[in-house]
């Protein structure tokens, strides 16, 4: 794998060396390897190469979602692996990633292990405390709160993690958890997941109702607050309903265009063009089996990248972001088993398609951003819009969101 020139520190350290494996949490065989796939060559020429080392060692590279997540090798040890606290983060692997800063929202284990209502108030602090005290142990990457935390990383030669919830499930009826949350360092939360909650409809619901009374008071608050609004997992009239009701950019932090793949987890040109307007940004997701397009049936980052161009033609460059969802092993597996154990309606209905077992030249975080903007590079993409896609389209809209 081809490095660029914006590797972090790291020591050595991996999760939870301060404990005893076996004594203080049970140990299971990790899919660790950065190159657990074969590695994708795009082929890019000697000044290509340069021009790509250039823009990572001279701009902030923000992915609006990803995951230092490392899932167990055996897909039988997912449920047992994630039902304990005490689940891997891959900081050797981030330290390559030449990611600067990066939405992250921890709950990839409990997630699976929790009830079919979501997660539950209890699991996210405890999840969160965990996650806060093994990072406090190690040097590749700290949390961020504030915008200049995200400006510093690059200099510090950190990876600046933005603590996000995927869903606002937890709030329940509860609209001062939101405070409570903002004051454990989440900056960004989804207004739904999948199914539907107290604030609006999720994705896959058979209606959509649109943002609640009692979802239209969350947005205020975060609005207030300064944390950022993720609408990937929303219904259609619940993610115009939220951009419409904030005050403040929205984010889809990692999705795809429903014109090119016809399934809920892509979004219409309607919300995609209502988001761009208010000044938001819209990531390119590359989790397994999601941004497909007919051209290119199997995932790989040219089908990525064929919704990128689509939706860079449909709002311009000024907002479109990198979101690649990638984790370190078998997103796959994780992904069927969190489907199977919540017995979740499937959010990519309504395309046939052979599922794939990963995304062909975004396999994980390590290369995900950088093979991006490789093909960007290659495509002929002028310098400063790669630049805005990259992170500046990204950090002028949490500029307007954090700085309060």
């Amino acid at each position: 794998m081809h490095r660029v020139l914006n590797e972090k520190q790291y020591d050595g350290y991996q999760s939870f060396n301060y404990l005893n494996s076996g004594t203080d949490y049970q140990s299971f065989s990790l899919s660790d390897k950065i190159n657990r796939v074969p590695s994708y060559d795009l082929a890019l020429t000697e000044d290509q190469e340069q021009s790509v080392n250039e823009l990572f060692k001279k701009n902030s590279i923000i992915s609006l979602r990803d995951h230092g997540f490392i899932v167990p090798e055996k897909r039988e040890d997912i449920v047992p692996y994630c039902s304990q606290l005490h689940t891997f983060f891959h900081y050797e692997g981030l330290s390559y990633s030449g990611i600067d800063a990066m939405f992250e929202n921890f709950m990839d284990g409990i997630t699976i292990t929790s009830s079919k209502n979501g997660l539950k108030w209890a699991e996210v602090i405890e999840m969160l405390g965990i996650r806060y005290a093994d990072i406090t142990k190690q040097r590749t990457v700290y949390i961020a709160t504030t915008f200049e935390d995200i400006i510093n990383a690059k200099e510090l030669k950190k990876v600046a993690l933005l603590p996000s919830l995927e869903a606002a499930n937890i709030l329940e009826n509860e609209l001062d958890r939101v405070d409570i949350l903002y004051g454990l360092g989440i900056r960004c939360m989804g207004i739904t997941y999948n199914e539907a909650n107290t604030l609006g409809s999720g994705l896959v619901e058979k209606n959509d109702g649109g943002l609640t009374n009692f979802g239209r008071r969350v947005i205020e608050r975060m609005n207030t607050l300064g944390m950022a609004i993720d609408i990937s997992h929303c219904h259609d009239q619940t993610s115009l309903d939220v951009i419409e009701c904030s005050q403040d950019p929205v984010f889809i932090t990692h999705a795809g265009a429903r014109a090119l793949w016809q399934t809920p987890r892509m979004k219409p040109d309607e919300v995609l063009k209502a988001c761009a307007k208010k000044g938001g940004v819209i990531g390119m997701c590359a989790a397994p089996n999601t941004t497909l397009t007919h051209t290119h049936p199997d995932h790989s980052i040219e089908s990525v990248m064929e919704h990128f161009e689509y939706i860079y033609e449909l709002v311009g460059i000024d907002h479109i972001g990198l979101g690649p969802d990638t984790f370190y092993g078998d997103h796959t597996a994780l992904q069927q088993e969190f489907d199977n154990r919540l017995r979740l309606s499937d959010s990519h209905q309504g395309e046939s398609f052979e599922e794939s077992d990963y995304v062909n030249g975004l396999e994980n975080p390590s290369e995900a951003m950088i093979n991006m903007v490789k093909w960007l590079v290659k495509n002929n993409y002028i310098k400063t819009d790669i630049q805005k896609a990259a992170g500046e389209n990204a950090l002028r809209a949490l500029k307007v969101i954090l700085q309060k």
